[in-house]
């Protein structure tokens, strides 16, 4: 056989493997769930496990992660593409955050979660209740987890949210697979709720997620045609100063999306992402000042007053939203703001319908906020 036998013999060999090596990929993949509103993540279903795409939220090119979920009760597929192997449902697993934790609640398995960390933050009654008794443990914080208690329960699995150019010091050694939860970076509110697939997946509760998510749904873009009816944008500012920075969520947030949703002209509207943006006290007092609205959250004991605001920071008292008694707070200390709203978006949106156009919500109680006093 001369060379240039050869060659068109080796050519067609290795085409013909690659077709037939890309045909079998095809052939294996069932199907590919339909992602409705969220940007972050994909679910494709293969034959014996299902691979869960996250992207990575600072860089759309990139993937942040993928999981290979596989049901507990088979073997572990050979020949497996790159990612994380999961096996479901979850037996145990540690949680970071209060959100994820109230997440799992939801889902009615919270005696699934052996360990949590930063407690104090830990509302759900069912979570203190099991801390209390210890059949959760307190695993410190966040940023420096106990890995001996981590290892002595066996954990299995551990749930947090990623950060841009951090990482889980050393979790990360210990071949524990860590869900990189980064559905807060959605620009969607429902977007952020449909996360609750993914999590149903991973405990074995795709029907109930499918139904939480659904639920939401519908009562979310039934109250946005409730504010099809508005006349007017009141223009609305949120937060206060933090340090010497004042956190905004940017254009393209979950929050600010809630704001149009809410027939709001919401005034950082133009700054774009999907993260909070530190500006200085000057550019919020430059671009906020004769704003109709200005929405708070914080955490104390009671709730908080004109006087308690003023004496926290006298210039706040200049902003016409002040003069006006214009301010609505949300005191996360009496309210469960953080556990509830990114399941139930349309919780909030009711909310702020209330707030900028009270006239569409006659005999509406709110649920988080109130009318400074």
């Amino acid at each position: 056989m001369n060379k240039v036998a050869l060659y068109l013999f080796l050519l067609c060999f290795a085409l013909s493997c690659n077709t037939k090596q890309s045909t079998h990929q095809q052939d294996e993949q069932l199907s590919a769930d339909t992602i409705r509103y969220a940007k972050g993540f994909a679910i494709h279903h293969f034959k014996d496990y299902v691979a869960v795409d996250i992207r990575d939220p600072w860089d759309s090119t990139k993937l942040l992660q993928r999981y290979l979920l596989v049901a507990r009760n088979k073997p572990v597929p050979k020949n497996l593409p790159k990612g994380t192997i999961v096996q479901t449902p979850i037996r145990n697993v540690v949680v970071y955050t209060s959100v994820h934790a109230s997440i799992i609640d939801q889902l009615q398995e919270t005696d699934k979660i052996i360990g949590v960390c930063e407690s104090r933050y830990m509302n759900t009654p069912s979570i203190q209740k099991a801390l209390q008794s210890g059949k959760i443990v307190d695993m410190g914080e966040s940023t420096s987890p106990n890995i001996e208690q981590m290892i002595d329960r066996k954990t299995e699995v551990v749930i947090a949210s990623p950060f841009h150019n951090s990482s889980y010091g050393p979790v990360e050694n210990l071949g524990i697979p860590i869900i990189e939860s980064a559905d807060y970076m959605e620009p969607l509110p429902l977007g952020r709720t449909e996360w609750i697939r993914f999590y149903g997946m991973l405990f074995g509760k795709e029907k109930m997620a499918d139904s939480i998510f659904e639920a939401a749904e519908k009562h979310y873009l039934a109250l946005k045609k409730i504010v099809a009816s508005a006349t007017s944008r009141p223009m609305t500012f949120a937060e206060k100063k933090f340090g010497q920075s004042w956190y905004v969520p940017a254009g393209d947030s979950y929050t600010a999306n809630l704001y149009k949703d809410a027939g709001a002209n919401y005034i950082f509207g133009y700054l774009p992402g999907s993260d909070a943006v530190p500006l200085t006290f000057e550019t919020v007092y430059d671009k906020a000042i004769h704003a109709d609205l200005w929405l708070i959250k914080y955490n104390l004991s009671k709730d908080m007053t004109y006087k308690d605001l003023q004496t926290e920071y006298s210039p706040y008292a200049n902003f016409d939203a002040f003069k006006n008694h214009h301010i609505y707070g949300c005191n996360t200390g009496n309210v469960p703001y953080y556990e509830e709203f990114p399941l139930h978006p349309d919780y909030l949106l009711a909310d702020y319908i209330w707030i900028v156009h009270p006239e569409l919500m006659p005999n509406y109680t709110p649920r988080y906020y109130k009318k400074l006093q």
